[in-house]
């Protein structure tokens, strides 16, 4: 390896592949963007090829970058592991740092994380709870070790694997009382303000085919946000308003009765969801250890 290389020349690379867009990366890394576009020219300076073609709506990979990306982030990750696993033994026990949709994060986790701290008392675990790309795109960064949630577009896994653990559906739901409670046709669902998955969210694409195959066009009267609790809030104060969301998110308001589910058929946006890591990555002890816990978990619910 040309020692030229520096662990920054790497991440910058991996952030401007993902966001597609200089200012966009330099915000995530917390720099400047002439500093960005100054690591990028230094490293394809050093690497002899034009890994990135620049415009004005944002830049893209060349086929040498498409094929640099992967190793890339490979070498990164493997680093960054490895740096975690030796902190870990030296200090005496293991960090975990997990991901997690708002739909897993706000049902299924909670008790998993409870009996997962309460049987490995010396690992250090994070949470972090976000939409699906921004979730993603640090799992392959390596700034998270495991994500859970619904299986997202190609682009956003490459890189990574994905186990299934259960399917689950995206329901439409209002506040109780709500006049919209009424609804049966998707149709009529225009008159009210509209809750909806944000373009980066692993459950937009599903919902639009849904919509389309109804006929129904993009509501133009939609508020877009993967904020979950956001998303209660609005909600449960205004009864003018509906929300697409995993049954997940909601299946708590619904079962204590503050929100109720619409009757329409959205048995077209079932998806996968699982546990999602590093291709290739052999999974330290403290995730062999969660994802036993996480896994377990689930087969009793469907028990």
């Amino acid at each position: 390896m040309d020692r030229r290389i520096k662990f920054r020349h790497l991440d910058a690379f991996s952030a401007i592949s993902r966001a597609r867009s200089l200012k966009i990366a330099a915000e995530q890394l917390h720099l400047t963007q002439p500093a960005i576009s100054r690591t990028l020219k230094e490293l394809e300076e050093i690497v002899g090829v034009t890994l990135m073609e620049r415009s004005r709506s944002g830049v893209k990979l060349t086929g040498e970058g498409e094929i640099f990306l992967q190793f890339a982030e490979q070498s990164t990750a493997a680093l960054r592991t490895g740096l975690v696993s030796v902190r870990g033994v030296s200090g005496g026990g293991g960090h975990l740092r997990i991901g997690a949709l708002p739909s897993v994060a706000s049902g299924l986790l909670p008790p998993v994380v409870l009996e997962f701290t309460d049987r490995n008392p010396g690992t250090h675990l994070e949470v972090h709870e976000g939409p699906h790309y921004d979730l993603t795109s640090r799992l392959r960064r390596a700034e998270l070790d495991l994500v859970i949630g619904r299986l997202g577009r190609p682009q956003t896994m490459q890189g990574l694997s994905f186990r299934q653990l259960y399917a689950e559906e995206v329901v439409v739901v209002t506040a109780a009382g709500s006049p919209a409670a009424a609804i049966r046709s998707f149709s009529d669902l225009g008159q009210f303000r509209i809750l909806y998955p944000p373009q980066d969210s692993a459950i937009r694409p599903l919902v639009a085919r849904l919509l389309i195959s109804r006929g129904v066009p993009l509501f133009g009267n939609r508020i877009e946000s993967a904020s979950s609790a956001f998303g209660r809030a609005i909600v449960l104060a205004d009864p003018q308003t509906v929300w697409f969301i995993s049954r997940g998110v909601v299946a708590g308001d619904i079962a204590a009765g503050r929100m109720v589910q619409l009757d329409l058929d959205t048995g077209a946006t079932v998806g996968a969801v699982g546990i999602m890591s590093r291709a290739e990555e052999v999974p330290s002890a403290a995730m062999r250890a969660f994802t036993t816990v996480l896994s377990r978990a689930v087969e009793d619910s469907d028990a």
